[in-house]
C-alpha cells in the first residue's frame, strides 16, 4: 500500500522535491501565482486523501471477510462435534428402541376384544423384546373409540389391555413386569367421527418404563 501511494503522491505533482522547487520559483505549472499553486495543491491534496482512503477500505475488506469466514468456520467445526453420532437412531432397550424397531400398539374390531393375527404378530415381536431387556418393565393402556358410554368403553378397554397383557404372558413375559390400566374413549389419538378416526382409537398400547436397559446374555 505504502508504494501505491508513493505512486499517486507522484502522479498528483505532490513529491517533496518538485514543490520545493516550484514554491522557490513563486510560481506552479503553467505559470500560476504561488497563492493560485496554493489552492491547487489543497485540491489536490483532498482529493488524494479521498483515494487513498477508498484504496484503504478495499484492501482492509477482504481480510476482514476472511477472518469472518474463518471464526464462521471454526465455530461451525465445533457445533458438528456436540452430540456425535447417528441422528434418530433409538437407544436399544430404550422406549424409543421399543416404538420404532417393534412397534407398540395393536388395533381391535368394533366392541371386540379379541386379538387379530395382525395383533398377535405385533406382539410376538413384543415379547421377544421384552425378554431381551428383563429390567424392563411395561403398561399396557386399553384404549377405545368414542361410540358408547363412559363406563362402557372403560370395561370394554379394560377387556383389551387384558388381552394384549394374557398374551404376552403366555410368550413368556414374567406377569411382575407387566400391568394394565384403562382409559375408554377419554384419550383418542384421532379426532373425529368416522370410521378412519375410529379404528385408530381402538386399541391397546404397550407403554415401557425404565429407560435403556442392559440386554440379557
Amino acid at each position: 500500500m505504502l508504494g501505491r501511494v508513493s505512486t499517486l503522491v507522484e502522479r498528483a505533482g505532490l513529491g517533496y522535491n518538485g514543490k520545493r522547487r516550484r514554491l522557490a520559483r513563486g510560481v506552479g505549472p503553467g505559470g500560476a501565482g504561488a497563492k493560485d499553486w496554493g489552492k491547487m495543491m489543497r485540491t489536490k491534496f483532498l482529493a488524494l486523501l479521498g483515494v487513498l482512503l477508498l484504496v484503504g477500505a478495499c484492501e482492509s475488506t477482504p481480510s476482514d471477510t476472511g477472518n469472518t469466514s474463518g471464526t464462521t468456520g471454526a465455530q461451525a467445526g465445533q457445533g458438528g462435534g456436540v452430540g456425535s453420532g447417528p441422528v434418530g437412531v433409538a437407544r436399544p432397550g430404550s422406549a424409543e428402541d421399543f416404538q420404532q424397531n417393534v412397534g407398540d400398539r395393536v388395533y381391535f374390531a368394533t366392541d371386540k376384544s379379541d386379538l387379530s393375527a395382525e395383533a398377535r404378530a405385533t406382539l410376538q415381536k413384543q415379547a421377544v423384546w421384552l425378554r431381551r431387556y428383563p429390567n424392563v418393565t411395561i403398561t399396557v393402556e386399553g384404549h377405545c373409540d368414542e361410540r358408547g358410554t363412559r363406563e362402557y368403553n372403560l370395561a370394554l378397554g379394560e377387556r383389551r389391555a387384558n388381552a394384549a397383557r394374557e398374551y404376552l404372558r403366555a410368550l413368556g413375559v414374567e406377569p411382575t413386569r407387566m400391568k394394565t390400566i384403562s382409559y375408554g374413549k377419554e384419550r383418542p389419538v384421532a379426532l373425529g367421527s368416522n370410521e378412519d378416526a375410529w379404528k385408530q382409537n381402538r386399541r391397546a398400547v404397550t407403554v415401557v418404563s425404565g429407560g435403556p436397559s442392559v440386554a440379557a446374555n
